[in-house]
């Protein structure tokens, strides 16, 4: 059994009590030596940590816990890092959903000029982040959840020195609805960039089964946080692949605009009401396990990929993940250094890229290409507080293209954001 120091930065998230539920169904091969839980919301990290502690103890594990607002602190010893930030917190993610609408984009959290957004305000606090681990614990295994984690990970793995892996609870689960309608033994080729993802082979003792699965009617559940519009099976048939649920903001761009400009609410103040009510339950002293409503916040196996990638690492395990790593010659239709999520074998020096048959798909080669120039040019926006980057990013990016329209609303959302874009106010 590995004992490992496990730091989280962002551990007022009220999904961490699933991380560590994740921890103690690992028990028979990790052993959590140590635990510091980072935030720096003083109420959410007392409260969010006070039920994760009550965990761990009714569980029978003690280790070390620690509750900080201090990066470096949270460091010391770490042998893993996982980052799981929400830069302006809620509210931020708000202004990412509802300004957007008033130019008619999709306002969304991890794509078009939302997720942009998101990303615009989260590279410089990774960078913060990055910088400490150099200098305090390097050789720790930086694990990153924040999204939008593609485009993190384009950052950190391109442009720090960090030893670091994306991760995101989306592959894990398409897999799974796949295997459960062609069977646990099913041959499975997954590909693409974070939320621009497709299987695109489905097989069982040789045999080729999408487009039986096609003609069935087949698509992987729709993550918890997205309206479930559907996908048109021609639409699947002609793409040649089954995609992820954030497909749907590519594929029915239309009735996904009408949806956000009907709403009510946006999906950040319902992730509010839910966060309450998930604190109120937290703070609850007998509460020993976590609450079904977590399930609620779209973050589904979420725990099971993140401690599985540990555990692979820790026990050098070679066992395979779908993970955002550089490409390498993977898919030979992309270059060497970029980032794309692949199954890959991990063990202890990391991820090594599974082969992946070629693919002459030119609609998946296409959007994968100009998605993938997209988040390029976000990291340069992003870390030179580049104007020119930035809308050049976004006329590329297939949810915003006109030019009026991203301009207008990039100068009212880089205002609205002004307290945590640094880098275009110096």
């Amino acid at each position: 059994m590995k004992e490992i120091n496990v730091t989280v930065i962002g551990s007022g998230s009220t999904y961490c009590p699933e991380l560590v539920d994740g921890f103690l169904k690992a028990a028979d091969s990790l052993k959590l030596k140590r635990l510091v839980l980072m935030d720096i919301d003083e109420r959410k990290r007392t409260i969010v940590g006070g039920l994760c502690v009550r965990m761990l103890r009714h569980a029978g594990c003690d280790c070390e816990v620690v509750m900080t607002d201090n990066l470096e602190e949270a460091l010391v010893g770490a042998d893993f890092v996982v980052t799981q930030i929400r830069v302006g917190k809620l509210p931020a993610r708000h202004l990412d959903e509802t300004i957007p609408l008033k130019y008619n984009l999709i306002g969304q959290e991890t794509t078009g000029i939302g997720g942009f957004f998101k990303a615009l305000r989260t590279i410089p606090v990774m960078q913060t982040i990055a910088d400490a681990i150099e200098r305090i614990c390097p050789d720790a295994w930086l694990i990153n959840f924040t999204n939008p984690s593609g485009i993190v990970s384009e950052f950190l793995i391109n442009h720090t020195n960090v030893k670091s892996i994306g991760l995101c609870n989306v592959p894990i689960n398409m897999i799974d609805d796949c295997k459960e309608a062609a069977g646990d033994d099913a041959e499975i080729v997954y590909l693409g960039l974070n939320h621009l993802s497709w299987i695109t082979s489905v097989k069982k003792d040789g045999v080729e089964l999408i487009d039986r699965l096609f003609d069935e009617g087949f698509a992987p559940a729709v993550m918890a946080n997205i309206q479930d519009d559907g996908f048109d099976i021609e639409c699947l048939k002609a793409a040649g692949g089954i995609p992820s649920s954030y497909l749907q903001y590519y594929y029915c761009r239309d009735a996904k605009l009408a949806h956000l400009l009907e709403g009510d609410k946006s999906r950040a103040e319902v992730c509010m009401e839910i966060e309450e009510d998930l604190l109120k339950m937290y703070a609850d002293e007998e509460l020993i396990v976590k609450p079904a409503l977590l399930d609620k916040r779209g973050g589904h196996k979420y725990s099971l990929a993140a401690v599985s990638l540990i555990d692979s690492i820790a026990n050098d395990k070679q066992d395979v993940h779908v993970v955002n790593i550089r490409n390498n010659g993977t898919l030979d239709f992309m270059a060497d250094d970029d980032i794309v999520e692949i199954a890959a074998k991990v063990g202890a020096n990391g991820c090594t890229p599974v082969a992946v048959p070629h693919t002459d798909n030119r609609h998946i080669i296409g959007l994968m290409r100009i998605v993938k120039e997209y988040e390029k040019l976000t990291v340069d926006a992003a870390m030179n507080g580049d104007d020119e980057a930035a809308l050049n990013a976004l006329m590329l990016h297939p949810l915003v293209g006109d030019f009026a329209r991203a301009k207008a609303c990039y100068e009212e959302m880089k205002e609205a954001h002004k307290a945590h874009l640094p880098e275009f106010y110096k």
